[in-house]
């Protein structure tokens, strides 16, 4: 964290990039995006927490170089925890920061406790520094047990692809293999793989943030590939009749 030249707090987001747990800056580029959206949508300006600039890192070719950067306020880093991939443990603990920090700064202004009206204001205020607190606790047992179930199946983007989602179905399947697995995946029964075009999801999948398609290389050219994300690893399990296995 910087102070800009107003003394007002500063985030680098590529230092957020190593806090929150990203490998590339790419995908927290992503998140950045979202941040902004949202900041958008509450009828603030992005531009006022999201600014633009640069920053030098070590590494490459020359040793250093400059690399695209933003410079994010607490408000807009808050808003990037918000956004950002809630499994990761680096994420909840940024969203647990920002959180008390941000109630911190509320409580630093202090209501006159000289009156009966300031000592009600000041209660007020701890109590709902309290309540976020315990409501943030809660958010992340709920989250806790699901966050690493299918975390030894996934890839560095987070994705399982269909062997390893094979191999954990494998018991529940009778032992389908890849193949076979996803041929059980354009079943009508399960309709989550298309018929028409078989390496492809059906888009309510991919909408509500079950399976992720991706091009990836095949010989001398690229093909579409589908990948379950641990909600859709979650979904069907439930869609098999058999719950939530626990990864293998």
């Amino acid at each position: 964290m910087l102070l800009d030249h107003n003394g007002q707090e500063r985030w680098s987001a590529r230092d957020l990039q190593t806090l929150m747990g990203y490998e590339q800056w790419r995908q927290l580029d992503e998140v950045v995006q979202k941040a902004k959206q949202a900041v958008e949508a509450s009828g603030l300006d992005a531009r006022d927490h999201f600014a633009g600039a640069r920053k030098v890192i070590t590494g490459g070719r020359w040793g250093r170089h400059e690399v695209a950067d933003y410079r994010v306020t607490r408000f807009g880093a808050y808003h990037v925890a918000l956004a950002a991939d809630g499994r990761k443990p680096e994420v909840a603990a940024a969203k647990t920061y920002f959180a008390v920090k941000t109630r911190e700064a509320e409580l630093a202004a202090k209501p006159d406790v000289t009156s009966p009206e300031g000592v009600l204001a000041l209660a007020q205020h701890y109590m709902a520094a309290a309540q976020e607190l315990v409501n943030t606790k809660k958010e992340l047992e709920i989250v806790k047990p699901k966050a690493g179930k299918w975390d030894v199946l996934c890839n560095s983007d987070g994705l399982i692809d269909m062997g390893a989602a094979a191999k954990a179905f494998h018991d529940a399947t009778g032992g389908l293999g890849r193949t076979k697995f996803m041929d059980l995946l354009r079943s009508d029964e399960v309709h989550f793989l298309q018929v028409q075009n078989p390496r492809v999801p059906y888009h309510e999948h991919v909408q509500k943030g079950r399976a992720r398609v991706k091009l990836v290389p095949a010989g001398y050219k690229t093909v579409e590939q589908t990948f379950l994300t641990p909600k859709g690893m979650d979904w069907l399990a439930d869609r098999l009749g058999i719950g939530s296995l626990p990864a293998a």
